[in-house]
């Protein structure tokens, strides 16, 4: 096993309900991640009640990151929780991403500089929901019941070895299934704060992170994530986000103005 240390990023807003499922599925790894950090946009004490349980009862360092709820900024406290990580590599999620039992093996071993690694992410259907929660069901596969696109659920780790490092962004990527070494993270000024509102803030991050130089791997057939279901996020931001991404691309930005280097030094 490579010999740095990793920090599982987990961000959520408001769905406790979920967040206890990710994070039955973080202590139930066969890697356990070195420590946890729930990067919280504004979510209630119900929240808070659920983490604090997990606290108590974990061997794993469990760190609870929260701001006020002012709308959607999910680039503002995730920057603000992976300067607080200890680790040297970021493994990142969204708080409704139930994670595969090697799901933090899988990408400690893929792991490299100059590198990030990006996953599939398979769908828990809004049919399965109820039974979802009931039965507080974290272990899935290609054959399990309420899952659709299937073949995303397959795990080989032979398959996975065929793919190799890329030098372009992927529109395959998703921000809910990510790693990446915080070197490379704080290179770049982490996340852009200028985006807020859904949409756009993981991808414009890994666009800088190309044009900085820095490889994309994606991860096929192994890290895998089962998503579930909700309701889509207004995308009344979306039009401006993509405005500055595009000015990303068309400028070959690597540096984020407004970014992470000021919560770094109260780390």
């Amino acid at each position: 096993m490579k010999k740095f240390s990793n920090t599982l990023i987990i961000s959520t807003y408001n769905w406790p309900e979920a967040l206890d499922l990710v994070l039955k599925s973080a202590i139930s790894q066969n890697q356990l991640p070195e420590e946890i950090i729930i990067a919280d946009d504004g979510s209630t004490n119900t929240t808070k009640a659920l983490i604090e349980q997990y606290k108590s009862n974990s061997l794993i360092p469990i760190h609870h990151v929260w701001h006020e709820d002012n709308g959607f900024r999910k680039s503002i406290i995730l920057n603000k929780a992976i300067a607080k990580a200890k680790g040297d590599y970021i493994i990142q999620i969204d708080g409704d991403c139930i994670m595969h039992y090697n799901f933090i093996k899988d990408h400690m071993l893929s792991a490299a500089l100059n590198t990030y690694l990006f996953g599939a992410r398979v769908n828990i259907q809004e049919s399965y929901l109820n039974s979802l929660f009931k039965k507080k069901k974290i272990k899935f596969n290609a054959f399990s019941k309420g899952i659709k696109k299937r073949t995303r659920a397959i795990y080989s780790p032979f398959l996975a070895s065929l793919y190799k490092t890329q030098n372009n962004f992927s529109k395959k990527f998703r921000g809910c299934n990510t790693s990446f070494f915080k070197s490379d993270f704080i290179s770049v000024n982490g996340y852009n704060e200028a985006i807020t509102g859904w949409g756009r803030e993981d991808s414009e991050l890994m666009l800088r992170m190309h044009n900085k130089g820095v490889k994309a791997k994606r991860l096929r057939y192994t890290g895998v994530v089962f998503h579930i279901w909700h309701k889509e996020k207004s995308k009344g931001r979306l039009k401006t986000n993509d405005s500055i991404e595009q000015e990303t691309v068309n400028n070959i930005i690597t540096w984020a103005k407004n970014g992470v280097d000021k919560y770094l030094k109260d780390a």
